[in-house]
């Protein structure tokens, strides 16, 4: 039986695969990994996504969503309240599909490329 390819990070990343098995088991919640794969067991505790996700999606998402907020400011100049309207729920809705995404992703790359912590793996010359 030939072994099929790797799915793109996005997908991974979007579905919450488990890098091992692929089952949908990577998340417990919408954002909020699961301690462990319930279909193979793997661990997802010893992965060290951290905060980089939340952080390089705070730049990204705060730049588009300010550009696109200035751009409507001068092109139509709508009152305060029609921008809250318009950009808390963009938002908010880009960072949880966003974080999601990143952070399933990341730990799909970290798991394919056997990342660890820096010095946690002895180095085969010593």
């Amino acid at each position: 039986m030939p072994e099929t390819p790797d799915p793109s990070l996005m997908r991974a990343g979007a579905e919450g695969l488990c890098p091992r098995c692929r089952g949908t088991t990577l998340f417990d919640g919408w954002i909020a990994f699961a301690p462990r794969c319930r279909n193979c067991g793997l661990d997802f505790t010893t992965f060290n996504v951290g905060d980089g996700p939340a952080a390089f999606l705070t730049l990204i998402i705060g730049t588009i969503v300010v550009a696109l907020a200035i751009w409507v400011e001068l092109a139509a100049a709508p009152p305060l309240w029609v921008h809250a309207l318009i950009w808390i729920p963009v938002t908010t809705i880009s960072v949880m599909f966003g974080l999601r995404l990143a952070k399933g992703a990341l730990l799909w790359s970290e798991y394919r490329q056997r990342a660890g912590e820096a010095g946690s793996r002895p180095d085969k010359d010593e």
